[in-house]
């Protein structure tokens, strides 16, 4: 699977994944692999429980974020985290993800969001924080527990309410 992806440089951005070959929606674009270490929550943690963080080894970290990504995350059979194309993907396309699909709060990304679309949400927020809209738009393509912690606050808000 790494064949089907290279890293390159992204102006103004870093490192990024590209495709070197052409992905149909739903198509995995890497399969994730989990390193085994529980970690405390930062900019390249994945959110694998309510509680549990982790890190994915590989070129995982290498995925830019961007508010109209053409990835999202599914969980594996191991609890890692497969990117899988939401929409088409050209050869030498560059793979993106909403860094929120990962992550319920996200609290290490101080500066503004420089993925420059159109949708963009002007900072990197986590899942709690996505506007509705985005929440429907990536239904099957966020990790699962996120969709819970968001319906367990939810009713946390109406029972103070």
């Amino acid at each position: 699977m790494i064949s089907d992806i290279e890293l390159r440089i992204t102006p103004g951005k870093g490192e990024g994944i590209f495709a070197s070959r052409t992905f149909r929606t739903d198509g995995i674009v890497l399969i994730g692999v989990l390193d085994g270490k529980a970690i405390e929550n930062h900019s390249h943690a994945s959110q694998l429980s309510e509680t549990e963080f982790g890190f994915h080894v590989g070129l995982t970290s290498k995925f830019n974020h961007s508010c109209d990504p053409n990835c999202g995350i599914r969980l594996n059979d191991k609890g890692a985290h497969d990117f899988v194309a939401m929409r088409p993907i050209a050869q030498n396309e560059e793979a993106t993800f909403d860094y929120a699909m990962r992550n319920f709060r996200i609290e290490h990304f101080p500066g503004s969001c420089t993925c420059g679309e159109e949708l963009c949400r002007g900072s990197v927020t986590g899942w709690r924080d996505l506007p509705h809209a985005r929440k429907q738009a990536y239904q099957g393509f966020v990790a699962p527990h996120l969709v819970a912690m968001d319906h367990a606050d939810d009713r946390r808000e109406q029972i103070v309410a």
